[in-house]
Order: structure tokens, then sequence, then C-alpha cells
């Protein structure tokens, strides 16, 4: 290998964690004009709170965007819904993400994300979204072996 060919430079490149750290710094700056764009949209003036919601709906999309293309794709979806604790088949989610892009796409992209968190209609993702972390809080799930039973506690 010669000094200072692309084969060398990634067999030493340690940099990995500042070059992942300027991608989601790109990554934020993209979704924040986009954000601007809809803070500056006259269609939604009349949402309270517009640009809190939009911040933590930017938030939100980072956390499940696992390739970083500024898309939630089929897999991403999947992990959303079962972290939430409600787990749905790729027919399922595929209809969800038809529903959300109109059928125009695999995957949701920021701006319709957005579209559908601020919009009127009630999608399933929205309201899925809205109600994250409510739903698992009531009843958690024991941990370790089952307590011991005897025949008279049997129904």
């Amino acid at each position: 290998m010669a000094p200072g060919t692309a084969a060398e430079k990634s067999k030493h490149d340690y940099q990995g964690g500042k070059a992942f750290g300027k991608l989601k710094a790109a990554q934020d700056n993209r979704l924040e004009v986009i954000n601007k764009e809809f803070l500056e949209d006259e269609f939604y003036q009349d949402v309270d709170d517009l640009a809190e919601k939009l911040e933590r709906y930017k938030e939100k999309f980072l956390d499940f965007d696992l390739n970083d293309e500024e898309e939630i794709d089929l897999m991403a979806l999947k992990k959303m819904l079962e972290r939430v604790g409600t787990p749905r088949t790729h027919l399922e989610l595929k209809k969800i993400i038809a529903e959300v892009t109109t059928g125009n796409s695999d995957c949701i992209g920021y701006r319709d994300f957005l579209t559908l968190m601020l919009g009127k209609r009630s999608a399933v993702l929205k309201l899925i979204m809205l109600f994250e972390g409510r739903g698992c809080d009531g009843n958690p799930k024991p941990s370790g072996p089952p307590p011991k039973r005897d025949l008279a506690s049997l129904p």
C-alpha cells in the first residue's frame, strides 16, 4: 500500500465520531431550513406553539431516521412502533406509509412527517407519536421468574 492512498487513510481514520457529528449537524441544519419554511407558511400560522412543536417533531424524526437520509423507512417505522409498544405487521406498516405519503413513496420524508403531525387528518402514525410513552407506563412487564403458585391459586 502506498502512503497516502485511500485504503491507508481509511485504515487509520480515527475520526469516525467527529464525521458522524458533522453528518448529524448538517442533517439538523437541513431539517431546520424545512422548519423555517413551515413557520413562514400561512397555512400553519393558526397552530399553537408552532416553533416548539416543530423542534420536538424534528427531534423525534431524527431519533427514528436510521439511514440518515432524512426519511423514515419501513424498518425505522417498525422499530418506532415496537418501542412505543404497538408492533405492526409489514402490511400494516406499508399502509401507514402509503397513507402518510399518499402512495408516492416507500419512505416518510420530513415534509410529509410535518404535514401529518401538523395537519388536521388523524392518521395512525400521528396518534402513536402523540401518545408515545403514555401507553407503556400503566402496566409494566414483570421482571424475573414468575412467582411460585400452588394448586389452590389456580382457576
